[in-house]
């Protein structure tokens, strides 16, 4: 298996819950970390407090320029460009009877475009150090929730184009894989409006019974799966559940 040490990792949605947990593993493991967010105040924190092998770049990934920013910091800060993780995206719910296409481009352009212009841009990189890519899936592929359709989409989506682009990307030695995490305690649905901080303990104990160890799982656990996708040089094309 790869080492991660003296690898350069760009970790896109870096400034809180799965991405700063992959930022802090990694970090930890001896890799140096470019995270990039919308929210400076947000990924500068968690750089600060992860150290110097972790740097900080503003952007957001559906805007062009800004993914141009965010491999080049990466490369700079690395000297290279070893593993890409697609982490950042957003929540998005609508009934079948309410949908607007500006809610379904946006929730398109976000999870999925973003990621996979991303990774277009990085592949260069990729190629020199026969790199991988992430991408994050969802349990809302696993499980039909009622009024998620639009997001459940999108990460259907990224578990199809995984497997294609890991067998068009396989001959340049290039992995490609992705994370399909249960329920994990995020801010994303605070983030999206759908529950209140009060009400966050209470949505995640009703999900705890979904899951076979009666319980949510934690970003960190869910960090720990893609370190293996990382490190393991035989596997690509993957979407594991975790």
């Amino acid at each position: 298996m790869r080492d991660i040490h003296g690898m350069s990792v760009l970790i896109t949605g870096g400034g809180s819950g799965l991405g700063e947990a992959v930022a802090r593993l990694f970090a930890a493991r001896g890799a140096y970390v470019t995270i990039s967010g919308r929210r400076p105040e947000k990924i500068q924190a968690v750089a600060a407090s992860i150290g110097p092998l972790c740097h900080a770049v503003v952007g957001d990934v559906a805007n062009a320029a800004d993914r141009e920013q965010m491999v080049a910091a990466a490369v700079a800060h690395g000297g290279k460009l070893d593993v890409l993780v697609n982490n950042a995206g957003n929540m998005y719910r609508q009934a079948v009877a309410e949908y607007t296409e500006e809610v379904l481009r946006e929730a398109f352009e976000v999870n999925v475009i973003g990621g996979m212009m991303l990774a277009s841009k990085a592949l260069p990189h990729l190629e020199v150090t026969r790199g991988s890519i992430l991408f994050i899936g969802s349990v809302h592929t696993r499980r039909a929730y009622p009024g998620a359709t639009p997001y459940a989409a999108t990460k259907a989506a990224l578990e199809g184009l995984t497997r294609v682009m890991a067998a068009e990307l396989g001959p340049k030695q290039v992995r490609v894989n992705c994370v399909v995490p249960g329920a994990v305690a995020t801010e994303i649905n605070v983030r999206a409006g759908l529950v209140t901080e009060d009400g966050v303990a209470a949505r995640y104990a009703r999900l705890a019974g979904d899951h076979a160890l009666q319980r949510i799982g934690t970003a960190e656990e869910v960090a720990e799966g893609i370190e293996y996708l990382v490190r393991a040089e035989w596997v690509t094309g993957v979407a594991l559940d975790v």
